[in-house]
């Protein structure tokens, strides 16, 4: 495992403005060429030319494909062979992205879909339940609206969202000028990155591509497999204030109207999956971060096994 440093603040505040595109903090580039996992690495080419790294973790059971948004799917190296013992578990990372090939063009999240489409193929894998991780839930969304019939069903890690909407959906923003600034930069965890994440680092262009200019409404009306839905959620304010140098009541107030607008947005996410998804399970996990396969290994996991146990075959 790797130390991973990044601020709070920054990674905080991210989320309200653009939750995938400026959320996730990007590993530091690494000499090292250390990938302990117990996975072979496959490939598979897509759209006529583009080669696309494939992780094989092995295992029995219905297929599991892992999606991740633009770090490569090595993020999931201490994760996935948790779950080999039930499934068959895949990780595709996306063009562009780690060892995978890097075109100029090819990012949009229609394109995404295809690439998927054409990985899943050249597999020979069907009725896979994907697995997806922050921006590749739109890849998901739009996957399962026109290819339902490949799917046992799908798995959002804080992907269910609407990158479309404003931070300020529901309740408004402070001005960041008046917020408290937390008590630590880099605050200590109990996790990091697997060792093979960050060895590449990623192209700003390419990220922008993947992340801001690809941004598209869900639309989950037209997906027609089950559903699992996890969101991190927020703690206590009082135990989120502890965590900030708070120094008179404007810098206090600022923090509960940011807290707030946090709090809205999730909200509204999930009332918009539930609208176009009725039957979907939604799960949060209080003390979560984004990276909740990381953060909340064990919790997750419970939650795929539990909702893969209510799966059928279609």
């Amino acid at each position: 495992m790797r130390r991973v440093d990044f601020s709070v603040r920054a990674l905080g505040l991210a989320l309200l403005v653009t939750h995938a595109a400026a959320a996730e903090p990007a590993p530091q580039s690494v000499s090292t060429s250390r990938d302990p996992s117990p996975h072979q690495v496959r490939w598979v080419t897509i759209d006529s030319s583009v080669k696309l790294e494939v992780l094989d973790w092995g295992g029995s059971g219905p297929p599991l494909v892992l999606l991740a948004c633009y770090l490569s799917t090595h993020v999931y190296d201490e994760f996935a062979p948790k779950l080999t013992d039930q499934f068959r578990v895949y990780g595709i990372t996306r063009r562009g992205i780690g060892a995978s090939d890097k075109p100029a063009t090819g990012y949009s999240v229609q394109q995404s879909a295809n690439d998927l489409f054409d990985a899943l193929k050249s597999l020979t894998l069907q009725q896979a339940l994907l697995v997806g991780h922050s921006c590749a839930g739109q890849v998901l969304t739009m996957f399962a609206a026109q290819h339902a019939d490949r799917l046992r069903g799908l798995v959002y890690l804080d992907g269910a969202t609407d990158p479309t909407l404003t931070a300020d959906v529901g309740s408004p923003m402070p001005d960041f000028a008046t917020m408290p600034r937390p008590i630590s930069e880099r605050p200590e965890r109990n996790w990091d990155f697997p060792e093979a994440v960050g060895q590449e680092p990623l192209d700003p262009v390419i990220r922008k591509a993947i992340t801001v200019d690809a941004r598209i409404k869900p639309d989950y009306a037209l997906v027609r497999v089950p559903v699992l839905a996890i969101y991190q959620a927020q703690r206590p304010f009082e135990e989120v204030a502890a965590g900030y140098s708070i120094r008179n009541d404007q810098e206090r107030a600022a923090l509960r109207q940011y807290y707030a607008a946090t709090r809205a947005l999730y909200t509204r996410w999930q009332q918009d999956l539930r609208a176009g998804t009725p039957t979907a399970r939604i799960v949060e996990l209080t003390g979560a971060n984004l990276f909740m396969f990381l953060s909340n290994e064990a919790d997750v996991l419970r939650e795929i096994r539990a909702f893969a146990a209510t799966l059928t075959s279609r």
